[in-house]
């Protein structure tokens, strides 16, 4: 990906989809890139929302579930997302930061019938995690990210940190200790940072490659016809956890691989794979 006039393109030189919110004002000098969940059913209503002038908040980008991306503010403009806020010696992050915003119900509730976000919607056990807020508090229940996302998330903030020379990757949780959990303990921060500041190393993202290594899908993944996440899905994607592969092949964090346990028609398979997602097998 790359932005061409605080616009953000994909590949093939067009532009993701832009519906521009009146949620915004001028004056802003980004040195941070935040994090936020929607806490919403879908994309679509988060957009609706963000783009609503009697709800007075926007961001610059929300990307769905399925990893689409839509801009709503230019980059040059001061989305309004923080709120009160504040990070080292700054105040007002949304004078500082670019705002993203990811599909996401958040924090769950447990119930005698299984999981349910906080407008009721059922979800399925195998998306939720488990854990305490890292800010404080008991064991909750959060709802996963999909791997659409954060391979889009990890595209978008490459280009975004290239373009403006951003410092960190922060959470909305940071930035207003006590008051936001987003993006909350299912967030991947320590891995996206560490791909973006080189904080530390996961598994399969940033080192290079040993043909002879052998690697394991740690969730469900999305398996593509080349290094981005505009890369067609291939026949057999995704690969589902455990999912052994071979790497035969390296371009940034993303990583050639030869799927070892393909069967049938999939007995061939090779594509592409965001290295994120894989563990030393």
């Amino acid at each position: 990906m790359r932005i061409i006039d605080h616009r953000l393109h994909v590949a093939d030189g067009q532009p993701v989809h832009f519906q521009r919110s009146p949620n915004q004002s001028s004056g802003i000098t980004p040195k941070y890139l935040v994090v936020h969940y929607t806490a919403g059913p879908s994309a679509k209503r988060a957009i609706a929302t963000l783009t609503n002038p009697a709800r007075k908040a926007s961001a610059h980008l929300v990307i769905g579930r399925d990893g689409e991306i839509t801009q709503l503010v230019d980059f040059n403009a001061r989305a309004w997302h923080a709120g009160k806020s504040s990070w080292k010696n700054l105040k007002g992050l949304n004078r500082h930061s670019i705002g993203i915003e990811l599909s996401n119900p958040g924090k769950l509730k447990k119930s005698d019938t299984g999981w349910k976000t906080w407008y009721g919607a059922k979800v399925n056990p195998e998306l939720v995690m488990e854990a305490p807020h890292r800010n404080g508090g008991r064991v909750h229940g959060w709802h996963t990210y999909s791997a659409e996302q954060i391979e889009a998330l990890q595209d978008v903030a490459a280009a975004l940190f290239e373009t403006y020379d951003l410092e960190d990757l922060l959470g909305h949780e940071d930035i207003a200790v006590g008051r936001k959990s987003d993006p909350g303990p299912a967030f991947p921060m320590a891995h996206l940072r560490a791909s973006l500041l080189g904080r530390g190393q996961d598994e399969g993202e940033d080192e290079p490659y040993d043909e002879a290594d052998i690697f394991v899908a740690k969730t469900n993944l999305n398996i593509r016809s080349n290094p981005s996440t505009a890369g067609a899905k291939l026949p057999g994607s995704p690969l589902t956890a455990g999912t052994r592969v071979a790497v035969i092949g390296q371009e940034g964090v993303w990583r050639r691989v030869d799927v070892l346990d393909a069967t049938g028609e999939d007995a061939d398979l090779e594509g592409w794979v965001h290295g994120r997602f894989l563990a030393r097998g």
